[in-house]
């Protein structure tokens, strides 16, 4: 589902880290990186991660795309100051399903229960063939670690294992989504 200036690249990560922080650092590179290679940058639109990697797209040029529920509106979350659209819906469920199928490649950041939900949601829809085989990377040593552990048994077959990629770091991203 490429956008009209270019493919989605949908990043997902936590909300927790600030400014100054190396995962905050981190992904801000992740999004200048993938915004010098021509992609459309998509997140959850709020803060932490999904800030940063929003900023370093925003400062490297690129166009950012925010996916919000008006769910978070209660407790007074306002998307971050550096998207260029907002996409809205009512309830996080539907926001995450968007997340997913808008995408033209998917990177995971290192996160907690929310982005979990995102890269098992996106695995899954891969493993049945509801979304278009596509780049799926997953970056950190936590994610690598949780995937060896739960892929371990019998009930995870090799050719579904392959659906993931894994970067060490967001360097080796760009390459990985080739």
């Amino acid at each position: 589902m490429s956008h009209s200036m270019g493919p989605i690249a949908v990043v997902f990560g936590s909300n927790s880290p600030q400014e100054g922080d190396l995962d905050y650092d981190r992904a801000r590179e992740l999004g200048r990186l993938l915004a010098q290679a021509g992609y459309v940058l998509a997140t959850g639109g709020y803060f932490g991660t999904m800030e940063a990697v929003s900023r370093g797209a925003k400062e490297a040029g690129g166009h950012v795309i925010g996916v919000t529920t008006s769910l978070f509106d209660a407790v007074r979350l306002h998307p971050n100051a550096y998207l260029d659209e907002e996409i809205k819906f009512p309830t996080l469920f539907q926001r995450l399903h968007h997340l997913v199928t808008m995408a033209d490649a998917w990177v995971a950041l290192p996160g907690g229960i929310g982005t979990l939900s995102e890269v098992a949601l996106t695995w899954s829809l891969l493993q049945v063939g509801e979304v278009k085989r596509q780049p799926f990377v997953l970056v950190g040593e936590m994610w690598r670690t949780t995937i060896r552990q739960f892929s371990n048994d019998s009930y995870v077959r090799p050719q579904y294992r392959e659906l993931v990629r894994y970067a060490d770091d967001v360097t080796q991203v760009i390459d990985l989504l080739k």
